[in-house]
C-alpha cells in the first residue's frame, strides 16, 4: 500500500510531452502510484539541460516521452517500505544510479554501468509530478534543509557531471584550466573548479563579451574571445592549460582545445558534437607531447555526494547562473531563449493549469 497526500485530488497532472521532430505540447496525464521503495514528488523546480536541448534538436525522443532530469520536489506519496523520507519532505534526486556490482562499478567507472544508463524518473522531470524509482530513492535522494534553496539544489546532478570531469582530468589546486564556452555549463565548470580546487586559475573563452564579463565577476582569472586574445591571456598565466574543458562540442573546438593544452595536459570533452561530425588532428600532438583527450558523460554517486556537501556548506553557489524561472506552460519559450543564447540556466515550475477549478 502507498500513502498519498489527499491534496492531490485538488490538482491536475500536466507533462511536457514530445511530439517528434523537436516539438512538444503540454498534456494532462494520470498521477502515477508509487510501488514498493518508490516516491512520488510534486515538482518544485526542474532545470533545462543541454542534453534536453540536444535531444529536442535532433528529434530523437519517441512521441509521448517526457524529458527533464534535474528535479527538486516535495514527497506526496510513499511506496511500501520507504522509511527514510516522509510526506512533505523536500528532496533532490538524480535520475541515474549504478548497480554497484558490475565490472564497470568495481573499477570505478560507474557511469558506464548498464544499470546507470536507465532513467529512474517517470515519466520525466518536465512534469507536475515525478515518480522516483526505488534504486534512486535508496541510493541517491537527499532531504533538503531550509538553508538550501531549490535554485541551488537543482544543480546537484549537472554539477556532479562537471566534478567527475575535473577529477578525471587530474588538475590540481595550483593548476591552470581553460573552459571553452561561457554558457550555463561552461560557467558551472568555472564555479565547480573554484569550489573543488580553490587555488586553480580559470580562463573562460567565448564570443559573447557580456558572458565573458560575467565570468570575470564569478572569479575567472581571465576571459577572452577565441584565438590570439585567449592565447595571450593564457600565456601570461602558464605555458599552457593543465586541462581544457570543452563545453561547445565539435571538431574545431577540439582542435582549439589541443592548441591551448600544455605538454602532458588533458582535454575534457563535455558536449555533444553536432551531427556525425568527425575530428581530424595531428596524432603526434598526443603521442609526442603526451596529451590526453577524454570524455565525461555524467556524475556518479561519489560526485553527487561531494556536490551536495559543497552546496550545503556554501562552498558552491550556482544560483547566479539562473536567469529565468517559468512555468511548464512556457516550455517552448524557454527552449527558444536557451537556443538563442538569451538565457543561461532556465528553471521550470509546475504548470499554472494544474489547480482544479482554475
Amino acid at each position: 500500500m502507498s500513502a498519498m497526500i489527499t491534496e492531490t485530488a485538488n490538482y491536475f497532472n500536466n507533462v511536457v510531452s514530445c511530439l517528434g521532430k523537436g516539438q512538444t505540447q503540454l498534456e494532462r496525464r494520470p498521477f502515477l502510484k508509487p510501488r514498493a521503495g518508490e516516491l512520488l514528488l510534486r515538482l518544485r523546480v526542474v532545470g533545462l539541460c543541454g542534453t534536453d536541448l540536444f535531444k529536442l534538436a535532433i528529434g530523437s525522443e519517441p512521441k509521448g516521452s517526457v524529458l527533464g532530469h534535474e528535479v527538486v520536489g516535495n514527497v506526496i506519496a510513499l511506496g511500501e517500505g520507504v522509511t527514510a523520507f516522509k510526506l512533505g519532505d523536500r528532496i533532490v534526486v538524480p535520475h541515474h544510479v549504478p548497480c554497484g556490482d558490475c565490472i564497470y562499478c568495481q573499477r570505478g567507472n560507474e557511469t558506464m554501468c548498464r544499470t546507470f544508463r536507465r532513467n529512474l524518473m517517470k515519466p520525466g522531470g518536465f512534469s507536475d509530478t515525478v515518480l522516483i524509482e526505488a534504486p534512486a530513492v535508496a541510493l541517491g535522494a537527499y532531504r533538503l534543509d531550509d538553508q538550501i534553496t531549490d535554485a541551488a539544489a537543482v544543480f546537484m546532478e549537472p554539477a556532479a557531471c562537471v566534478l567527475r570531469g575535473i577529477r578525471r582530468a587530474g588538475i590540481t589546486t595550483d593548476g591552470v584550466a581553460v573552459v571553452q564556452g561561457a554558457g550555463s555549463m561552461g560557467l558551472l565548470h568555472l564555479l565547480v573548479l573554484k569550489a573543488a580546487l580553490p587555488g586553480v586559475q580559470v580562463v573562460m573563452i567565448d564570443t559573447d563579451m557580456s558572458r565573458l564579463r560575467f565570468a570575470t565577476k564569478l572569479g575567472a582569472a581571465g576571459a577572452a574571445v577565441p584565438g590570439k586574445e585567449a592565447e595571450g591571456i593564457l600565456g601570461e598565466l602558464s605555458e599552457g592549460a593543465d586541462a581544457v574543458f570543452d563545453t561547445v562540442g565539435g571538431a574545431n573546438p577540439l582542435n582549439s582545445a589541443l592548441s591551448l593544452t600544455r605538454h602532458g595536459g588533458t582535454v575534457v570533452l563535455f558536449a555533444h558534437a553536432p551531427g556525425n561530425e568527425v575530428a581530424s588532428f595531428d596524432l603526434n600532438t598526443l603521442f609526442k607531447y603526451e596529451r590526453r583527450v577524454i570524455g565525461t558523460y555524467s556524475g556518479a554517486l561519489k560526485e553527487q555526494s561531494e556536490i551536495f556537501e559543497f552546496i550545503r556548506s556554501g562552498t558552491l553557489d550556482p544560483t547566479p547562473l539562473v536567469t529565468h524561472i517559468m512555468p511548464l506552460d512556457d516550455f517552448a519559450q524557454g527552449v527558444d531563449l536557451a537556443r538563442s543564447r538569451l538565457a543561461l540556466k532556465i528553471l521550470f515550475t509546475p504548470s499554472e493549469k494544474n489547480v482544479v477549478g482554475k
